[in-house]
């Protein structure tokens, strides 16, 4: 349909601007009936040619847009980190052991120890006092002994002496016997002969009672020897305790008092931590305790150097957990060859997981389940702030075991998508493991404009992995 127009001219009198009036009037008429002849396709040819055959960019308008990831292993959960404080391997508190003014601090906070080295010193004036004095009393008992030695030497001498008496006296009662009998001598004098040899036989008794009783002595004196031997022992013990020296390797953390001051037994002077390694207490979540062994490996990351990871070791599990916040202690010790990590720096630990890394994709990828409408697992359904409702309502829905993903073959306006069945594995936070059907590498649909269909064209979307 042609529509021809000719041009219009208009009085420039009053009557003809009456005209003008009626003929735009026409003319708008006229335009909307062209408007409504524009939607019945009575267009221009070559418009209507365009529509009749689309070009390229049209034909690939019709492709479905959908985003495109690359499958690749990873844990199904993200990796939780837990905060804490440095602390040292050993902390000792050096304490005082005795009394007395403090007279020397030889070390400082910050400052480093050596074992053995000597920290601070006390007013040892009392303590050698009595030490003097145990010693005193032990060369007296010694003195003592040597007076019973001395004793008993003399005893047994005796002993030896009234041993020859008794013999020379029985002897000569035994003569006075026989002179008696021959009449040679009284009865009177061998009676008297007889009661010498039991004499002298009572005496020998009594010398050798005596030596008995000097042994005993003694005895008795060596044991109180002892005795003094380990009073002066204690005291010279107590005289050490005077020095306090440092029992390991390590650092100044504390200082508690200054020179001069009055120590009582039990207050602490200086406290020292052995920084050959560190240490990290922290609290893990009962979610995580299967990942947490004794003896495994944890990566931690401190504040102070965030651009250094370091691996630690797990060196201890508590058994007991907390009944409110259901987390459990644990201790991750880290190594420390320069020293440079100190007390109390922010510390970020995460544990290795144990279950093996799958190829793992968003439950969204899962088209049939997009098809009838279901809702995929909202993250943290199986973990993170979960409480222990929620994962035995989970726990009690019936695991799906098998699924379809679409994979795209071909690149640019060749690209397709082709339905694969995969097995699926254990779900959490939104995302799936995929035991087969899916390999690493495959460029699956993660997600797709409207359902799809096995051949289908598809367009990658600027989001699409490369």
């Amino acid at each position: 349909m042609t529509l021809q127009f000719k041009p219009v001219c208009f009085p420039s009198s009053q009557a003809a601007n009456q005209a003008n009036l009626v003929w735009m009037a026409r003319w708008g008429i006229l335009t909307a009936f062209v408007i409504a002849l524009s939607g019945c396709n009575f267009l221009p040819k070559g418009t209507a040619d365009a529509q009749t055959n689309p070009s390229g960019t049209a034909q690939g308008q019709r492709a479905t847009a959908v985003d495109v990831a690359i499958a690749a292993t990873a844990p199904l959960q993200a990796t939780r980190e837990y905060t804490g404080t440095t602390q040292p391997l050993q902390e000792v508190a050096i304490r005082a052991q005795a009394e007395g003014q403090l007279r020397r601090l030889t070390v400082d906070v910050g400052d480093r120890v050596q074992q053995g080295q000597t920290l601070a010193q006390i007013d040892d004036s009392i303590l050698n006092a009595a030490t003097t004095e145990a010693e005193a009393e032990l060369a007296s008992r010694r003195s003592e002994i040597s007076q019973l030695q001395t004793q008993v030497s003399d005893a047994r001498t005796q002993v030896e002496q009234s041993r020859l008496q008794l013999q020379q006296a029985e002897a000569d009662a035994a003569r006075y016997d026989r002179l008696a009998k021959d009449g040679a001598i009284t009865q009177q004098q061998a009676e008297q002969a007889r009661t010498q040899a039991k004499t002298a036989a009572q005496v020998l008794r009594s010398a050798q009672e005596k030596v008995r009783n000097q042994q005993q002595a003694i005895v008795a004196a060596n044991g109180r020897i002892v005795a003094q031997q380990a009073v002066v022992a204690q005291q010279q013990e107590r005289r050490s305790y005077a020095v306090l020296t440092s029992p390991l390797n390590g650092s100044v953390l504390t200082r508690s008092t200054e020179v001069g001051n009055l120590v009582q037994v039990g207050n602490e002077l200086l406290r020292v931590g052995d920084f050959s390694q560190a240490k990290v207490t922290l609290r893990v979540s009962e979610l995580d305790l299967a990942n947490v062994r004794l003896g495994g490996k944890a990566k931690v990351r401190l504040d102070a150097f965030p651009n250094e990871q370091l691996i630690g070791k797990v060196t201890r599990v508590s058994p007991a957990a907390n009944a409110t916040s259901f987390s459990v202690p644990v201790e991750v010790t880290i190594p420390n060859p320069t020293g440079k990590v100190g007390s109390g720096l922010l510390a970020r630990v995460s544990f290795e997981q144990t279950n093996p890394d799958r190829v793992v994709v968003p439950l969204t990828a899962l088209q049939d389940d997009r098809a009838k409408g279901q809702q995929p697992d909202q993250p943290g359904s199986n973990g993170g702030g979960a409480n222990s409702r929620d994962r035995a309502k989970d726990s009690a829905k019936p695991k799906r075991t098998k699924g379809t993903l679409f994979v795209v073959t071909g690149d640019g306006k060749d690209a397709k998508v082709a339905a694969r069945s995969v097995t699926l594995g254990e779900q959490a936070d939104g995302k799936v493991q995929i035991l087969s059907g899916l390999n690493p590498g495959d460029r699956f649909v993660k997600f797709a404009g409207k359902p799809l269909k096995d051949g289908d064209s598809v367009r990658l979307s600027i989001l699409s992995a490369k």
